[in-house]
């Protein structure tokens, strides 16, 4: 079996490294700071890499709109109007072939200074992931790093057209944007767009308002929207020609992956296409879509030729339902059986930028309230695992910072200082001394569930078996409370139980004589088993007529391993 199981640190950049310790609401740079891509120094990436992770995403690091001015490096300025936030969104691309310049020490540098960052990340055991954002860019989107002989997006153009092939963007001919939001934000002169653009969550109209992606425009890869959604591939739209260049860039700095934003809005002919030419050139890259439609799954991943898919919709939705008390443990059987096989190609996750923290008041309340979800969430597939900065430390997320309000998210619009990490940093040491008991012993109940989930290789490329099915009439089993389930790989077995409860519990788990045939495990009155979470040992049954008995404690998991 193929072993698809790597663990991914999502790094928010510009968070990471600021030290500012008291923020101010709508801050700008200047007061509130902002973290460096050199604050990811070797001591932070050996710390990183200490919980198991193999894959760094650096979120944000293509430059995007923001009110920051730096006219003076030779950057245009943004209009505030359709700048979301003081920093702006790292979703509203402004130059796809230059890094921004809030990351940077020394500005003119901050190309120089990227590729030092992903030389470090490799030299300490680690590869680097950054988005690719496809379906949109910002309003005022201008390349002034273009490189010789790339035309820039929209250079030809002809906005006489609502649509054409040719054409990088989508045009309202003739009409001017008329933004149902502050069109002038604190400027004398509000922003003006002639003729007005579709705006990128798919309006093609001249009035987006504050609930659209109104700071964006759709970019046009041959598919006409306001026609029947006809299709124009032959020859290969303009566009797709443009952003081969751009991930080719990329992947010659030495990036080893593109997180895909929003990919389901770009057509799969698109990724049929332009995946596997970047992959004649560099063959190890990876390609992650995030992607909400089930529906589409297999044809993202099968034709579309990408190599994981984001599972929201499916494992997050429920295991967040599950841990907030409004769903049955039992509901994971069914999650994982709709995907009918590509469980292997699914990156699962408890919390990214676009999610509620688990510990904020709007999800879970409490971070190891989430540790049987977690336990689920890395070890029940070969799949892999990604992880948000701060959720280790169980970060709260609930600060008001500005333009992303209190809502239990990290701001991805905002120059903020993140709490948990700033002191888990505490300037560079990485020491510790300024994390509480419970967020040390959080971290490292993470350290060892991510670590597992790479070194036991009956998780990693072992084989599963779903043992819900004969424990819903179990009196000793609450299965709306309790999850089991088995992994295996060769000679070792691992019997995986979580307890979503408040309360520890008592539990005789059924085990059903198909896992034994199918598994190949041999029938034992008692064997020594060792919890690989506490490393307590204890002797269990392996008997298809008697139930193995154990307990599991309150928010709790246990990996029993048995050597057969």
């Amino acid at each position: 079996m193929e072993n698809n199981k790597f663990v991914i640190y999502q790094i928010f950049t510009r968070l990471f490294g600021n030290s500012t310790p008291v923020c101010t609401y709508n801050g700008d740079i200047t007061g509130n700071g902002c973290g460096k891509m050199n604050d990811i120094s070797n001591k932070a990436l050996q710390e990183i890499r200490k919980l198991g992770t193999t894959h760094i995403w650096y979120t944000g690091i293509i430059e995007h709109a923001t009110q920051t001015d730096y006219t003076s490096y030779g950057i245009r300025k943004d209009h505030p109007a359709i700048v979301k936030g003081k920093a702006g969104s790292p979703y509203a691309i402004k130059d796809y072939y230059d890094i921004d310049p809030d990351l940077a020490v020394s500005v003119p540098d901050r190309m120089k200074e990227f590729e030092k960052l992903v030389k470090r990340t490799h030299d300490n055991g680690m590869k680097v992931i950054i988005d690719f954002v496809p379906n949109h860019v910002a309003r005022q989107y201008h390349s002034d790093q273009l490189p010789d002989g790339v035309a820039p997006l929209g250079g030809h153009d002809n906005p006489d057209y609502a649509f054409s092939p040719y054409n990088n963007f989508y045009y309202i001919p003739h009409t001017e944007l008329h933004g149902q939001f502050d069109m002038k934000a604190g400027e004398a002169v509000p922003y003006r767009e002639y003729p007005a653009k579709a705006t990128g969550n798919d309006r093609f109209d001249a009035y987006p308002n504050v609930t659209d992606w109104y700071e964006t425009v759709k970019l046009n890869y041959g598919v006409d929207y306001m026609n029947g959604r006809n299709c124009c591939f032959s020859p290969n739209p303009d566009t797709w020609m443009k952003m081969l260049k751009i991930l080719q860039f990329w992947a010659s700095k030495g990036v080893d992956g593109f997180r895909c934003d929003m990919a389901e809005l770009v057509p799969v002919e698109f990724w049929e296409w332009v995946i596997p030419r970047v992959k004649d050139d560099y063959p190890e890259i990876i390609f992650i879509a995030e992607i909400y439609n089930p529906d589409q799954y297999r044809n993202y991943l099968f034709r579309g030729k990408f190599d994981y898919l984001y599972d929201k919709v499916g494992l997050y939705d429920t295991l967040r339902n599950i841990t907030c008390g409004y769903d049955s443990a039992a509901a994971i059987t069914p999650c994982w059986q709709s995907l009918d096989g590509i469980q292997d190609k699914m990156l699962n996750f408890l919390e990214n930028h676009d999610e509620q923290r688990i510990a904020s008041h709007l999800f879970a309340g409490n971070a190891r309230k989430a540790l049987p979800a977690l336990v689920v969430s890395t070890c029940m597939n070969t799949n892999p695992v990604m992880i948000y900065f701060g959720q280790e430390l169980g970060e709260l997320g609930m600060d008001n910072e500005g333009f992303s309000g209190l809502d239990g998210r990290t701001t991805i619009f905002d120059y903020w200082s993140v709490d948990s990490i700033r002191r888990w940093r505490n300037e560079g040491a990485f020491d510790g001394k300024l994390l509480s008991e419970e967020e040390k012993q959080l971290q490292q109940t993470y350290r060892k569930i991510l670590t597992l989930c790479l070194e036991e290789k009956a998780i990693s490329k072992g084989l599963f078996f779903d043992l819900m099915y004969v424990n819903y009439e179990n009196w000793k089993f609450n299965s709306h409370k309790q999850y089991a389930f088995l992994r295996k790989y060769e000679s070792e077995l691992l019997i995986v139980l979580v307890n979503f409860d408040l309360q520890p519990v008592e539990i005789a788990v059924n085990l059903p004589s198909h896992a034994f045939d199918f598994m190949k495990i041999p029938q034992q009155d008692t064997v020594e088993a060792v919890d690989l979470l506490s490393g307590k040992k204890e002797n269990i049954a392996l008997l298809p007529y008697k139930p193995m008995e154990t307990t599991v404690g309150r928010y709790g998991a246990k990996i029993l391993k048995v050597h057969l």
